[in-house]
């Protein structure tokens, strides 16, 4: 969450800066006011606790010395119900600033473009020109059919619209592009993760997902507890409320999950195939850094991620997102998007930002700079290392083949055992 101190000091900025985001942010004014009442409330106790002590031993004193203490005695009865009313009313106050806050985006880097949506997103670099096919081109979804590889009429069957259920090859493919990106980035100096699939409530709050994403993520019958949306979630919270060591950062993760979201708001997007799904497996990077690395540490991580692309041969370009179109918990995004040739348009495989100190804060995780030092807020970064169903739309169809089969990119030969998908 933001720092109270900049809300408090210097709303202008804050209010300014977050309105690149579109929206109306004026109610941080409410937010200042309600700090004032707090930090005001606090002076009023602690004046009241202080006079409640000087007097008790007042009192103390007199009974020591034997003297009547009943007129100390009567001009203090009245303290305890003042401060329990009064921290009663700072519990109050306390509580929704909190949930403003909660509620609250992060802010935008100094560079992130104007905007209020994709539209606006500015492109950085591009990698292959996309090929050239001299046959109809076909989806990835009528390939897969076509090759008994994916089945969607079965898994609406099982569980309905936006599964699919991978078979022979496919499943093959599926677990070969995993494993090769486990392998790419463990070579990278990414220590392994396979987090939980349920995280609770915390969790979900302190990497931004509660509140206001409520409805995109699938809460299980216990009502703390949700499938996990993405491999972020549980990694990020796996230092909740730690004090990490400096000389160990960055902290470097790779973390694989099967993630799960409702798509609240798509309907009619991206209905046929593995393009928007709501089960599906992604591999994460995750990163904790201290504050005057982490530009840095996005950059690498941008590096990491194309990676992927680069060893599979498959053409990208990258966008630096815009304002408008930045995560709610990002400081700064850079999509990747891949060429998808039955769309003829590039598509989003994975997002790499820089939270900054906003999870952090929600999180509760800090550093230290030395063992007498104070300790600090870490930045945590995120990134798609990649989204491995999307990866598999892209390598279908880019290595598809007149006659239907797809050839099998020359990295992943070792993981599926065939060149080729027949």
């Amino acid at each position: 969450m933001i720092d109270i101190k900049l809300i408090r000091e210097n709303i202008d900025f804050v209010i300014e800066n977050l309105t690149r985001r579109g929206g109306d942010f004026t109610y941080l004014h409410e937010v200042k006011t309600l700090d004032e009442e707090r930090r005001d409330i606090i002076s009023k106790v602690e004046a009241l606790k202080k006079e409640r002590n000087d007097k008790s031993h007042q009192i103390g004193k007199l009974k020591r010395q034997k003297l009547d203490a009943t007129e100390v005695l009567e001009s203090v009865a009245h303290l305890g119900n003042e401060i329990t009313e009064l921290d009663s009313e700072l519990k109050e106050i306390e509580t929704q600033i909190k949930d403003y806050l909660l509620s609250t985006p992060n802010l935008l880097a100094d560079d992130v473009p104007l905007g209020t949506d994709e539209s606006a997103n500015v492109e950085v670099k591009k990698y292959l020109e996309p090929r050239k096919f001299t046959f109809e081109i076909k989806a990835h979804y009528e390939l897969g059919e076509k090759l008994d590889i994916l089945d969607f009429d079965r898994a609406a069957k099982v569980a309905g619209s936006r599964f699919v259920f991978y078979k022979g090859l496919g499943a093959r493919l599926e677990r070969a592009l995993i494993n090769f990106m486990m392998d790419l980035h463990t070579t990278k100096g990414y220590k392994e993760v396979i987090p939980p699939y349920i995280v609770n409530q915390e969790s979900m709050t302190a990497t931004g997902q509660l509140p206001k994403f409520a409805e995109d993520a699938f809460k299980l019958c216990n009502k703390e507890w949700y499938l996990n949306p993405t491999a972020e979630v549980p990694t990020i919270n796996m230092h909740r409320d730690e004090i990490l060591d400096f000389g160990l950062l960055p902290l470097n993760y790779t973390s694989y999950t099967m993630a799960f979201r409702s798509e609240a708001g798509s309907a009619g997007r991206d209905t046929r195939g593995l393009i928007r799904t709501h089960q599906f497996n992604k591999v994460e990077l995750i990163k904790f850094a201290s504050p005057e690395h982490s530009n840095d540490e996005l950059e690498n991580m941008l590096a990491d991620s194309e990676k992927v692309l680069q060893l599979l041969k498959i053409p990208y370009r990258v966008v630096n997102k815009c304002g408008g179109d930045v995560g709610f918990a990002m400081a700064k995004t850079y999509d990747i998007e891949v060429w998808i040739p039955s769309q003829n348009t590039y598509r989003e495989i994975g997002s790499i930002s820089n939270a900054k100190d906003y999870q952090a804060r929600r999180a509760n995780i800090r550093f230290k700079r030395s063992k007498d030092a104070k300790p600090e807020y870490i930045h945590t970064l995120n990134g798609s290392g990649l989204a491995v169903g999307r990866t598999l739309v892209a390598v279908l169809e880019n290595y598809q083949n007149e006659n239907g089969t797809i050839t099998v990119p020359e990295i992943l030969i070792p993981y599926m055992g065939v060149k080729t998908i027949e």
